[in-house]
């Protein structure tokens, strides 16, 4: 029985995953090593990506899907093609790939999850931030302010500039980053829970739905409406009656997945959103911003259908 491992990182300059496939008689067996975690699917096909993200963060893996196209597993990492259709020949499984597909094809592609999908990262976890981590930041944070408080009121400005410079060399350099981040960044335990309820606020009002950390989505004036999310927006949508525009928000549940489909007029998905959205949230945001909310459980038909649609996704 053959085993495979990924050849390069999951994205460009990253670390192997650490990972192990092996196939019998049409069973897919992979092996996460650093977790330990094994899964077995029976995928109808085996689907090589490799595409660009905005921001130019090239990613790689390889999808296990269904006979729909739905995706049963997802393995990131660089697998080395020839070896990989190699191996899945002799386990009899088809192999696809995304060479002649657009990124937002791709995307689309891998947003259509069957029911209980996964994904093993073959990379260890990070750890917990524990409650003694939570006191060193912020008796660091506070001695921080202390410092930077000092330095303003006898108006050393110079001074303040070399801390905060030395603070975020020191901040590349050490792996103990959350302490010093804490000493030499001390607004950030200001600013975090003011943004957090500013982010409430404008929930609270309709202007925007999901939480901070993000996908969330912004309704900008006139017609506008963005998703956002770690930081930078992916995708930005015109809103309005006809066709290719975004009209309307359709919250669903199929088996054990949810998440929010952005539709047009004619229903067609322009975007793919998996994942819990809280309905009353929805509602203020859609009447604010002029959008229609349905609330439908799908079949399993419809679900294909719209993932399928959607030009783009999260994978």
């Amino acid at each position: 029985m053959r085993e495979l491992i990924p050849a390069t990182g999951a994205t460009a300059r990253s670390r192997r995953p650490r990972l192990s496939m092996t196939a019998d008689a049409g069973t897919l067996t992979v092996t996460d090593r650093a977790s330990g975690e094994t899964v077995q699917v029976r995928p109808a096909t085996l689907y090589l990506y490799h595409y660009e993200r905005p921001g130019s963060q090239k990613l790689y893996g390889v999808a296990a899907l269904d006979a729909d196209g739905l995706v049963l597993l997802d393995l990131p990492g660089g697998w080395h093609a020839p070896s990989l259709k190699e191996f899945a020949a002799q386990a009899g499984i088809p192999v696809s790939g995304s060479r002649y597909q657009s990124p937002a094809h791709i995307g689309a592609n891998l947003a259509a999850r069957a029911p209980g999908w996964r994904r093993l990262s073959g990379l260890p976890r990070r750890r917990r931030f524990t409650m003694g981590h939570k006191v060193a930041v912020v008796g660091a944070g506070v001695a921080g302010l202390a410092v930077m408080t000092i330095l303003a009121v006898n108006g050393m400005w110079f001074a303040w500039r070399g801390v905060s410079t030395l603070g975020r060399i020191l901040v590349e350099l050490l792996e103990v980053k959350w302490l010093f981040l804490a000493f030499f960044s001390p607004l950030l335990l200001v600013m975090r829970p003011i943004t957090g309820r500013l982010h409430r606020r404008r929930v609270g009002q309709g202007s925007i739905v999901g939480p901070p950390s993000g996908p969330y989505l912004v309704g900008r004036q006139p017609s506008t409406l963005e998703v956002v999310g770690g930081g930078q927006t992916l995708a930005t949508l015109r809103r309005g009656r006809a066709p290719g525009l975004a009209n309307g928000l359709l919250l669903y549940r199929h088996e054990d997945l949810t998440g929010l489909f952005i539709l047009d007029s004619l229903g067609k998905a322009l975007h793919h959103l998996p994942g819990p959205w809280p309905t009353t949230d929805l509602d203020r945001f859609a009447k604010r911003n002029d959008l229609t909310l349905a609330v439908h459980g799908l079949t399993h038909d419809e679900y294909k259908t719209l993932a399928k649609s959607t030009n783009s996704g999260t994978p």
